[in-house]
């Protein structure tokens, strides 16, 4: 695993969380929301790719013995 996931992630999380603070500053707490809803989900969507990426390892461990 590549230290570069964490840096990415916690760099999505600051900018989710400034313009949170920004749009709903704005009134437009709609909005904030599904930014914080989009955010989460580009997240695990990153999150699935890994752990898919995980299972076809352990899968190739085994098929080999």
């Amino acid at each position: 695993m590549d230290i570069t996931l964490i840096y990415r992630i916690a760099g999505v999380g600051i900018i989710v969380a400034i313009l949170h603070i920004f749009l709903t500053q704005a009134g437009r707490q709609e909005q904030a929301q599904m930014l914080s809803l989009a955010g989460v989900l580009v997240v695990l969507l990153w999150l699935v790719q890994i752990i898919a990426q995980l299972f076809r390892n352990v899968e190739m461990v085994f098929r080999w013995w």
